[in-house]
């Protein structure tokens, strides 16, 4: 359990580095910036090379939702849910604070940091109720495509290219919507960095997620062939 625990620590770590790293550090940089499009390219690059590198050690999960939805469709013992969240909230923060260092090494304030928000904290100033239900609805969806590539009788070895792909593609919608959570553990740690407002709306990002993922552990089994 101990190699799991450390494989999904190093592997949200990653995520939120790689992903959030991009969004603070490269998406508007004058000139050469990447937007939103390279933002949305780079979670779901972290999601694919993490797949391969401790998807035999841990499953990697990344993502506390994940977790959940795999428990409630039956491919992970609920006994374990809680370490695993434990490990990724962590991963998560210990990535926000390389981030944090390495933003404000040329003097800059963090600004938004890449933390998720709805309301004038979203980017395209989308409401509470729009906010929650692209987190439930993209939640759900990635939930499907990670249960259903990673079935017995999916093809081998393409699951990481399935879901890299899919979290590509729910960035490119949701972006604009609440900067795209889809993971408590990923909205965590940028949060707990800004503080003040994007604490206050963090129990959205952990709420529609981890319904949104239930769900879809719960109707995905009913669906198998």
């Amino acid at each position: 359990m101990n190699k799991r625990l450390v494989a999904e620590f190093f592997g949200t770590l990653w995520l939120v580095l790689g992903g959030c790293g991009s969004a603070v550090l490269a998406a508007t940089f004058p000139g050469v910036g990447i937007g939103f499009h390279g933002v949305a390219l780079a979670f779901g690059l972290t999601v694919l090379t993490m797949a391969y590198a401790i998807g035999p050690t841990s499953g990697c999960h990344l993502n506390p939702a994940v977790t959940l939805g795999l428990a409630v469709g039956g491919r992970f013992p609920y006994k374990d849910v809680a370490g695993y969240w434990l490990a990724q909230v962590l991963g998560a923060v210990a990535a926000s604070l390389i981030l944090y260092v390495i933003a404000t090494g040329n003097g800059s304030p963090i600004g938004g940091f890449a933390a998720n928000g709805y309301g004038e904290h979203s980017p395209g100033r989308y409401g509470l109720g729009a906010a929650f239900l692209s987190e439930v609805v993209m939640t759900f969806f990635f939930l499907m495509v990670i249960l259903g590539s990673t079935a017995k009788k999916a093809a081998p070895g393409f699951a990481p290219i399935a879901i890299g792909l899919c979290l590509t593609l729910i960035h490119l919608i949701s972006i604009p919507v609440t900067n795209t959570s889809v993971n408590p553990a990923r909205s965590t740690g940028p949060a707990l960095f800004v503080g003040g407002w994007a604490l206050g709306q963090l129990w959205l990002f952990w709420v529609a997620p981890l319904i949104g993922a239930a769900v879809a552990g719960w109707l995905f089994p009913k669906l198998e062939a």
